[in-house]
């Protein structure tokens, strides 16, 4: 409950953030300036997660990382956005509804098998998913998926308070420097 109050007071602290991001996506490229994805959600249920919309609109539905050139679809404003990590601002609605957490693992596609294997393999997919991780400190698209597992398991034996503040810090510091993004 506490993170549902915390993710409101902070959507209403970022709304002037928001509304600049909508403008500058709708200049762009038009609507909808959310992008809305099926993704994997605690206990290998299914949840649609809010994003800003990064992408032009005739992208495929798939994981960057498998898009031939993703550069040719990314948006002028989606390069700022995904650098700064600012596209995932609308996964606090996602907190609000109780479908994600802060800290936790990432969300899988809904199309990662691979993943969702090793996750189950793991028992990281008893985890809600959140808006950073462990992983997303530890190379975040630079790393394999059995090393994003591998710090996810070793998130869910370590899980508390303490370690999720540790991460929310490193989190911020990781997003400044922009560590690990390729697109």
């Amino acid at each position: 409950m506490l993170s549902k109050i915390l993710s409101f007071l902070v959507l209403l602290f970022l709304l002037p953030v928001f509304l600049i991001i909508t403008l500058f996506i709708f200049f762009e490229d038009g609507y909808p300036v959310f992008f809305k994805q099926k993704r994997v959600g605690e206990n290998y249920t299914f949840f649609k997660i809010y994003k800003f919309r990064s992408m032009k609109k005739n992208t495929p539905n798939v994981a960057t990382h498998l898009l031939e050139n993703p550069s040719q679809y990314v948006l002028k404003i989606g390069k700022i956005l995904r650098k700064l990590s600012l596209d995932e601002l609308p996964n606090l609605i996602n907190i609000i509804k109780g479908e994600m957490v802060f800290v936790g693992p990432r969300p899988a596609l809904y199309n990662q098998d691979d993943l969702m294997q090793l996750r189950i393999k793991a028992g990281v997919d008893k985890l809600k998913p959140g808006i950073t991780g462990w992983a997303q400190i530890n190379g975040r698209d630079e790393i394999s998926l059995d090393e994003k597992v591998r710090f996810e398991k070793e998130y869910l034996m370590r899980k508390s308070l303490w370690f999720d503040l540790k991460i929310l810090v490193l989190t911020f510091t990781s997003v400044l420097k922009t560590d690990g993004v390729k697109h």
